[in-house]
């Protein structure tokens, strides 16, 4: 019996992968004004984004939304 691979595009990828791939690609430049979060736009870093990410489920689901998005990039 073969293994069923997985469609999700956020299955097996941790938080912090995600948002450094958004940084890396976006910028918190651009990040901040395509998610409207101060974390990405007063004093920005993975850090204090991930400990804001983790506890706010609204804005986890925009960024995870974001990441889907462009996920294309992100796998080439």
């Amino acid at each position: 019996m073969e293994k069923q691979q997985s469609k999700d595009p956020l299955h097996g990828v941790t938080l912090k992968t995600i948002l450094e791939q958004l940084e890396a690609h976006f910028g918190f430049d651009t990040l901040g004004e395509l998610v409207k979060i101060k974390c990405f736009n007063e004093n920005p870093s993975i850090k204090s984004s991930l400990t804001f990410l983790r506890k706010t489920d609204w804005a986890r689901k925009q960024v995870e939304e974001l990441y889907i998005s462009n996920y294309t990039k992100f796998t080439s």
